[in-house]
């Protein structure tokens, strides 16, 4: 199991992520709420990872805090919810907001989420009720947008595709962002946000 890396962040286009360790080049996946803790390309980076092992793949998925991988692997073990629908999960809410979700037991909130339907928002409620009181504590960092030398929309919409939103969704969402709105990550969090009013 790789429990964590540490090495230089060479490319960073969301859901993916590529960190530099001792000459080899770890392909990972993340959710949004860890792109937006990222540092510049050529920095030096420390992530949490989780490996899903499955018969036609290895897949690591980046973490920026404890939180999000105890989050992502409590969601792993609830019946119907694979990485994808986990990471779409942290990447539209964080850990604490989620919680807070679970805990007043707000289905409409979660069928919000791409891939996740009104029945598996309610298992969800039932087997993660139990495990919130483990998350006591929780805080996040604010988050930090980062500069995105071009095509910050293009790069938006691909992460929001990865998420499993519609093209037309997309371009939706990505058109009520205001003018000074120029980072991928500042434009995938206005669209995360406006998707959930």
């Amino acid at each position: 199991m790789i429990g964590s890396l540490r090495g230089r962040l060479i490319a960073k286009h969301p859901p993916g992520l590529v960190i530099e360790v001792g000459g080899v080049g770890y392909e990972c996946e993340a959710p949004m709420s860890t792109f937006y803790h990222l540092p510049a390309l050529g920095s030096e980076v420390t992530l949490r990872t989780h490996l899903v092992v499955r018969e036609d793949a290895h897949l690591l998925f980046a973490f920026a805090t404890e939180d999000e991988r105890r989050l992502f692997r409590g969601l792993l073990k609830v019946s119907g919810i694979g990485p994808k629908i986990a990471l779409a999960i942290l990447s539209g809410t964080s850990v604490a907001d989620f919680l807070r979700v679970i805990e007043a037991e707000d289905v409409d909130q979660l069928v919000r989420v791409p891939g996740v339907g009104r029945k598996t928002a309610e298992r969800l409620i039932i087997e993660m009720r139990d495990r919130v009181k483990d998350f006591g504590g929780v805080h996040l960092g604010l988050a930090r947008p980062t500069d995105e030398p071009r095509s910050a929309k293009q790069e938006a919409s691909s992460a929001l595709v990865a998420l499993g939103y519609k093209p037309a969704e997309i371009s939706r969402l990505l058109a009520t962002a205001s003018e000074d709105v120029i980072s991928t990550e500042e434009l995938i969090r206005h669209a995360l946000k406006a998707a959930a009013t």
